[in-house]
């Protein structure tokens, strides 16, 4: 008779987890891993490491998890609560806790217990500030690994503040500091602690945190300065907290631990075979929108007849004249530079990021310019220049640039380049979305978004790499959707929640990236514009910004208002572009 092990598995929105314990209730196997959105293959392998590891054997598995619930419906296993299994353990292991904090990819927990009476449990609502989620958009923003934003934290000297609400809006914090010449250091010890006052504020909401403490989830495992800064805001001394080698797989634990409810059992072998069958259980198809585009050819046929209103574009060694106009955006996060001939034409783009020093990024694109002008043997004379964004006073001041201009007028100016008739014109950045009203030639009505950055252009990158795919890669998957998915438009990290659903259903990363764009649309129309009639938009609609070379998001735009969109092929470039036409208009009138 095979041995017996009692097995704990819990799904969360990013990772999997897996605990296997013995007779005396100790975990011998244990497994965290990311799924990137695709559980049944994470599954496979986790699986088949606890087969190389204990070899034949029979299972009694239970499931929690925010995406337990589907593996439960579909391999009918036995579902546990994860507050359920993590006070599981608390009772059985650690009876002396009062309080337990648990950080996860999205979500964040607090559960005090007192007693015989039932835990009290509070959970983050509509903002994934205070997650593993926030912790690694904010090592991404630094261009580092998580693991080292934790050596980092560990050497810094000051706590600086930053906001912990949404993820994208944190990085104008951030990026304020950088342009500060604040340390790394500094920057990453700051992020640990306001995502302590995020958790702390927001879930303890005046109920005193007791001890002892139980620190558990994936980022309390692995980041030992995040604990090192919850210890430190809440004052706990060495004996009043608790943080166990297991910290990561608490809530597969508890299920192991469970015995209160039948459990599936299953030798391990049947139960890997079942995960490569491809019989399935069919789950009822919802919430589906149309294709963007119902054929290849379809799509190719619209990208050419979009390609007609570019703008025209020569190369430095073919100017008529030596005149040239540059235009410039200091953005928060990136610098662009455009410089055209005096036939409006673009004879140089430039496009990097500020790493914390937009004159630097200014310097070394005019410096670029120059030196293709040398290689073209072309002696540019700079008739006129312009400067908008973020940065527009500094780099005004440092570069001698003669006209400043709002972002407004920079933006209005492009898109009246390609449509002098324009009506309404949208522009998605990284991290802002404004919509621009015309009407008769003026500019009667500016948008913006305030408190959440769904819809932008840091949330689509973030989703797509959560997915495991690349911005562009993912685009390129919306447009061959058959049936896209309808995910609302909430927070990046809780459309998770949405996504894990239909990938229940069968839907494929084509689908889900296709119901991406809508969201992005969705979301601008009627969260941000509140529109109720799209009729306000007019007939003349161009749009702007990084987020617009996802040509997806183009289309979504044109199906949901029934409208056809204008887009150039340097939409990040528009606003530099309108500050150089601004230049030339001013300086030959």
């Amino acid at each position: 008779m095979s041995q017996v092990y009692k097995t704990g598995l819990d799904v969360g929105s990013t990772t999997l987890k897996i605990a296997v314990i013995d007779d005396s209730c100790d975990i011998i196997f244990s497994d965290y891993s990311r799924h990137h959105a695709d559980v049944p293959d994470t599954m496979k392998t986790v699986f088949g490491r606890l087969l190389e590891t204990l070899g034949e054997c029979r299972i009694e598995l239970m499931v929690t998890g925010s995406a337990g619930m589907g593996l439960a419906e579909r391999y009918q296993i036995p579902f546990l609560q994860e507050v359920v299994a993590a006070s599981e353990v608390i009772s059985l292991k650690y009876p002396g806790v009062r309080t337990l904090i648990d950080i996860g990819g999205e979500d964040a927990k607090m559960v005090f217990f007192d007693g015989k009476k039932t835990p009290d449990m509070r959970m983050n609502g509509s903002c994934a500030g205070g997650t593993g989620a926030f912790i690694d958009q904010m090592a991404t923003l630094l261009g580092i690994h998580v693991s080292e934003l934790n050596d980092l934290a560990e050497k810094s000297t000051h706590i600086y503040p930053i906001a912990s609400r949404c993820g994208v809006f944190s990085k104008t914090d951030i990026q304020n500091l950088l342009a500060r010449n604040i340390s790394k250091e500094d920057i990453a010890a700051s992020i640990f602690h306001a995502v302590c006052l995020q958790t702390i504020t927001s879930l303890a909401r005046g109920h005193d945190i007791q001890t002892d403490v139980f620190f558990c989830g994936g980022p309390f495992a692995y980041i030992p300065a995040l604990r090192k800064a919850y210890v430190k805001l809440l004052g706990l001394k060495e004996n009043e907290y608790v943080i166990c080698e297991n910290a990561a797989v608490i809530p597969a634990y508890g299920c192991a631990l469970y015995s209160k409810q039948e459990k599936l059992s299953i030798q391990l072998s049947d139960f890997i075979a079942g995960l490569n069958r491809k019989e399935d259980v069919h789950f009822k198809v919802t919430d589906r929108l149309n294709s963007l585009f119902e054929s290849e050819e379809e799509f190719h046929t619209w990208k050419k007849e979009k390609e007609q209103h570019f703008i025209d574009a020569i190369e430095l060694a073919d100017m008529e004249d030596d005149t040239c106009y540059v235009g410039i955006d200091s953005g928060s996060t990136t610098t662009k530079i455009v410089a055209i001939d005096s036939k409006e034409r673009v004879i140089f783009r430039y496009y990097a990021k500020n790493q914390g020093n937009p004159l630097k990024a200014v310097s070394e694109g005019i410096n670029e310019f120059r030196q293709k002008a040398e290689e073209s043997r072309k002696a540019l004379s700079i008739a006129g220049s312009g400067v908008t964004g973020y940065g527009e006073d500094l780099v005004k001041a440092s570069f001698g640039i003669e006209h400043g201009l709002v972002e407004t007028i920079a933006h209005y100016s492009a898109a009246k380049k390609y449509d002098p008739e324009v009506s309404f014109i949208l522009d998605i950045g990284g991290q802002d979305m404004k919509a621009i009203f015309v009407e008769n030639g003026a500019i009667n009505r500016l948008e913006i978004n305030e408190a959440c950055s769904s819809g932008c252009g840091s949330f689509i990158e973030g989703f797509a790499e959560s997915l495991g795919h690349s911005a562009a890669d993912f685009a390129l998957l919306a447009c061959k959707g058959k049936l896209p998915c309808d995910l609302g438009s909430r927070c990046t990290v809780f459309m998770n929640s949405k996504v894990k659903q239909f990938l229940r259903e069968g839907a494929s990363l084509n689908d889900i990236s296709a119901g991406l764009a809508y969201s992005v649309v969705k979301n601008c129309l009627y969260k941000v514009l509140k529109l109720n009639n799209t009729d306000l938009l007019g007939e003349h609609i161009v749009v702007q910004g990084g987020t617009m070379r996802n040509l997806a998001v183009v289309r979504a735009l044109e199906l949901e208002t029934g409208k056809s969109v204008r887009f150039s092929d340097m939409p990040e470039l528009m606003g530099a572009y309108g500050a150089a036409l601004y230049a030339l208009r001013h300086n030959t009138a």
